[in-house]
């Protein structure tokens, strides 16, 4: 995620870091050199005049910008969704780690159960990136638990049983009234259905073929531009054309990183100051003072 003041609206105009251009810079040149080439040719290639007017493409350039339209939303519906589960996860989290500390008679076992709740973070985050969290977990957890974990293939769902057997334990033992466990098996819910919902984002992408389509018909329209609008502008259309292919490919980009909002690019979702957030929370309510530090933005990024 992009974190960073915002800028004078001059400022804003020269901004690379956060913004896409790193990204699609290199087509930008070759839509711009091909529009000079044409422009320098006046529109003929090899002899033959190719006999285009701009009319065709303000048509397809409407219906373009609706699919591309489309697509933004889809895509940051899916990114906001996302945002609202690791908001929901946090909820969840400090609630059930409230009602354990103020219910359970005798929580002599608090701050396993919490820190827990923090490894479960800690995993969902691993796991919607495809990474290895034992070595973050295990200081988390004490050895028999981490072993168990270690050999799960959905350690969030490993651990949230985890928790609800330590509920049930907490309640054949009369230490938790059964109407206060049916509370707090309501948090390990919520935290289940953030899981769930997560794991559905991961495993249904907007569908191939539509991306397919948006990405072929945004190049092929920039590369044919240029023979629309070289009669009527003349030595103009490298600079429009470059203009317009920026704001089609610029989307188009921009699309592609927030489909997929649990990556590592730069717009994608902050999971590991989310889940750092979570931890600092949680280990705050046990009266600890001893807290990690939330990463900094490295070059305006919050990862």
């Amino acid at each position: 995620m992009i974190s960073r003041p915002r800028l004078h609206w001059f400022r804003m105009l020269f901004v690379w870091h956060g913004s896409v251009l790193p990204k699609i810079w290199v087509q930008l040149l070759i839509v711009a050199a091909m529009a000079e080439a044409i422009t320098a040719s006046k529109g003929d290639i090899l002899g033959w005049k190719v006999g285009l007017t701009f009319i065709p493409f303000t048509l397809i350039g409407i219906a373009l910008a609706i699919f591309l339209g489309f697509r933004n939303s889809a895509s940051y519906e899916r990114y906001w969704e996302a945002r609202k589960l690791w908001g929901a996860l946090l909820n969840a989290s400090r609630s059930l780690t409230r009602q354990y500390l103020s219910w359970v008679q005798q929580p002599q076992d608090a701050r396993p159960f919490v820190y827990a709740i923090i490894a479960t973070a800690h995993a969902l985050r691993h796991q919607l990136r495809g990474s290895d969290p034992m070595e973050q977990l295990r200081p988390l957890l004490h050895e028999r638990l981490g072993e168990q974990i270690a050999s799960a293939r959905s350690k969030p769902a490993q651990l949230l049983l985890h928790l609800g057997t330590t509920l049930g334990g907490a309640m054949s033992a009369r230490r938790l009234d059964p109407q206060l466990a049916a509370a707090m098996d309501q948090s390990l819910s919520e935290m289940t259905s953030v899981v769930g919902g997560c794991e559905r984002i991961v495993t249904t992408p907007i569908p191939y073929a539509y991306s397919v389509i948006v990405h072929r018909t945004v190049y092929v329209y920039c590369f044919l531009l240029p023979f629309g609008l070289v009669s009527s502008i003349g030595v103009l259309t490298p600079l429009i054309v470059t203009f317009v292919a920026y704001t089609f490919l610029a989307l188009d980009a921009l699309n592609e990183e927030l489909e997929e909002p649990f990556g590592l690019l730069p717009n994608d979702l902050p999971l590991d100051f989310l889940s750092t957030g979570i931890e600092i929370a949680l280990r705050d309510m046990l009266g600890e003072t001893d807290l990690p530090a939330q990463a900094l933005p490295q070059d305006y990024v919050l990862t």
